[in-house]
């Protein structure tokens, strides 16, 4: 079972930096996610690809065209609208526990899936406030004690606020009703 070292940038500019000292470390770009409000380009893009994404449906890899620079290596970028906070882009094995909620299969919204991915409730409506507030989300995926604690040290020296590490689901599980 991995383990996710989460934390809260504030710019696109910082979580590049981020991303790249994680990899500079040796982290692989596949371990790493980011999340971020999608204030411009999901919309556009959406229309330009003849897709829901704004609607609700994950969008393809064509998204990562509204990433690009470093962020852009990273796996499973995708456009999705998040009931209630809108449209976001996400990359990463975020992806994957987050395009339930964007489909509508989730109950509870972006807090319900984050308890659902094993983050505390309390930490999850945290990172929520934080990214209506225009944050942007980090995480790194490990099962490895040390890498988890190079991240750590990493993620603090960097200035990322709100660092802590969760225990994820290795499936999150939709909640039926």
């Amino acid at each position: 079972m991995k383990k996710a070292v989460i934390g809260i940038v504030e710019t696109r500019v910082q979580a590049e930096m981020v991303v790249q000292q994680l990899q500079a470390a040796g982290f692989s770009p596949r371990d790493i996610s980011v999340l971020f409000p999608d204030n411009k380009g999901t919309k556009a893009f959406a229309h330009e690809q003849h897709t829901k994404a704004p609607e609700g449906a994950a969008a393809g890899a064509g998204a990562g065209g509204l990433v690009g620079g470093t962020l852009g290596v990273l796996a499973g970028i995708g456009a999705l609208a998040i009931p209630g906070l809108g449209p976001f882009i996400a990359a990463g094995p975020i992806m994957a526990g987050l395009s339930g909620i964007a489909a509508g299969a989730a109950v509870g919204g972006f807090t319900g899936a984050l308890v659902g991915m094993g983050i505390p409730e309390f930490e999850a409506k945290m990172y929520e406030s934080r990214l209506k507030a225009g944050n942007l989300l980090l995480s790194v995926h490990t099962d490895d004690g040390d890498e988890r604690k190079r991240a750590i040290d990493l993620f603090k020296k960097a200035g990322v606020k709100d660092v802590s590490t969760q225990t994820e689901s290795s499936a999150p599980q939709p909640h039926a009703h």
